[in-house]
């Protein structure tokens, strides 16, 4: 597979090396170096961070609460009948199922917002590597990653894209 893959690489190659041997420019992005050091992907992981800040001190008093009651039926349990043993019993797994639902909705709200946050942002990124390429000349950007064989350092243009997108933002 890993054969293939190669072998893959090197036929989509071909119509590229063709290219720069006629003088046409290409480059490279890395998204994710642009997404993570860019000012508004700052901004929204401190959005995040913020956000999570507040699921975990809801989290923690929840666990308090849990914890307490988990106390009062371990301390009282034997002191209660049957019928107010097996109501505290209940009203514990109760909150016990809330506590749960609550870290699910809180995880998948964070995820859909992380969601949110990289798709705007890495939509506004394509439209800022598309500008500095027609701007500059170059017949094709790549978006860098693991499958690259090898990229001559020098068609990296990660860093002109990441200012050009934050003076874009600035706007």
């Amino acid at each position: 597979m890993k054969r293939f893959i190669i072998a893959l690489s090197l036929v989509l190659a071909l119509p590229l090396s063709v290219m720069a041997a006629d003088g046409s420019k290409i480059g490279s992005v890395d998204v994710q170096k642009v997404l993570l050091t860019s000012d508004a992907g700052k901004e929204a992981k401190e959005q995040l961070a913020q956000k999570a800040s507040k699921y975990e001190a809801e989290k923690a008093s929840k666990e308090g609460e849990l914890k307490k009651l988990k106390g009062e039926l371990e301390s009282q349990g034997t002191l209660l009948n049957d019928s107010a043993r097996g109501a505290k019993e209940r009203d514990y797994q109760q909150r016990l199922k809330e506590y749960q639902r609550f870290l699910k909705d809180a995880q998948d709200d964070l995820q859909a917002k992380n969601d949110e946050f990289t798709g705007k942002i890495v939509d506004e990124i394509v439209k800022v590597a598309q500008d500095f390429g027609k701007k500059n000349g170059f017949t094709a950007i790549f978006v860098k990653n693991e499958t690259m064989i090898f990229l001559d350092p020098s068609a990296d243009v990660t860093d002109a894209v990441l200012k050009a997108f934050n003076e874009n933002r600035k706007k």
